[in-house]
């Protein structure tokens, strides 16, 4: 009877805890389904640039399910190149192939480098083509791709768990309505404890930069400071984010229950996949994930050199996400105290 008793107790408490049964049947549904979409999608061609080449060559890449873009000089293919829109350039040089290649994701650039050599072998002299890189090198491992989009994620995921959990002790433990008691408005209290989880956040930001570009080796070609501000960026949205969601939880366990909504959901759509391998609307959600605008930057700081006029968008989103979430903050005290 004891354990009938408890059993069914146990029971009601689910049932009347309407979030933890979405949780437990709805967010495992999501999550397959958005892998389903992720690794099921498109297959990516290969954009390859051909700088006056032979048109049996061309037809011989075009029939190897490469994307062949025809151009007549070299300088406009590889602007092509340096704009995203290639993944190499082939041309011939004194009757020897040269090869280009983007080179900022090892993955793709093997596939392109196997693929040019099969398709040329067939219809070039055997002859060793020169291979150069516009971003990268050879020794270029995968974890210098994914690494700058794993340093964003990190930092948004614990910093997102943080200031949600502390956020929530601060309701719970009644210091917040104590607070809100006296004169200070609500977003006085907002941005006060902002720029308290703020030091440690940037302190956090700058530990993890450190140690995967100082001690893990990661590949670096950009400025540090940039990186810093990036990370720091994502850093601050995530506790904006955070601090807001722990408004709709009770307890810590319901802080938890946003990460399969909220923090899972922006890996698929981080660039740590391919996003051209997914179907064209699904790409487009990417657009409302800060992840993906973070993570954008610091691979372009990291593996392609950039510098501020290129990854100057995707501070401004950040910096506009965050101000969103932190208005969102100041109006969702309203239900502590009225002012």
């Amino acid at each position: 009877m004891r354990i009938r008793a408890l059993a069914i107790r146990i029971i009601r408490q689910f049932v009347r805890d309407k979030r933890t049964l979405a949780l437990l049947f709805l967010a495992p549904l999501l999550i397959l389904t958005l892998m389903k979409l992720v690794f099921n999608g498109n297959t990516v061609e290969p954009q390859i640039g051909a700088v006056q080449l032979p048109a049996a060559l061309v037809e011989r890449l075009e029939a190897a399910d490469a994307e062949v873009t025809s151009y007549d000089d070299f300088q406009s293919a590889e602007q092509a190149l340096k704009d995203g829109v290639l993944d190499a350039v082939l041309s011939l040089n004194g009757g020897k192939p040269a090869i280009e290649l983007e080179g900022s994701d090892p993955s793709n650039t093997k596939m392109v480098l196997l693929l040019l050599q099969r398709t040329m072998s067939a219809g070039l002299p055997a002859v060793a083509p020169d291979i150069t890189y516009l971003h990268g090198s050879e020794e270029m491992a995968s974890f210098d791709n994914f690494g700058p989009v794993l340093i964003g994620f990190f930092s948004f995921f614990f910093v997102f768990m943080l200031a949600g959990v502390s956020f929530l002790r601060e309701r719970t433990s009644g210091t917040l309505e104590r607070l809100l008691a006296t004169p200070i408005r609500r977003f006085e209290v907002v941005l006060g404890y902002l720029s308290g989880f703020g030091l440690f956040t940037l302190l956090q930001a700058a530990l993890i930069a450190w140690f995967a570009i100082d001690i893990l080796g990661l590949y670096m070609d950009g400025s540090i400071w940039l990186v810093l501000m990036m990370n720091l960026l994502l850093s601050l949205t995530a506790l904006t984010l955070g601090t807001l969601l722990s408004s709709f939880a009770s307890n810590e366990f319901q802080i938890i229950q946003f990460i399969p909504l909220v923090v899972v959901p922006q890996v698929f759509f981080s660039g740590l996949f391919n996003l051209d391998a997914m179907t064209p609307w699904l790409q487009k959600l990417s657009t409302i994930m800060p992840l993906y605008y973070g993570a954008d930057a610091m691979r372009g700081i990291m593996i392609r050199g950039e510098g501020w006029s290129d990854i100057q968008l995707d501070v401004y989103v950040l910096i506009g996400f965050s101000a969103v979430f932190a208005l969102l903050n100041v109006i969702a005290l309203k239900k502590h105290r009225a002012i």
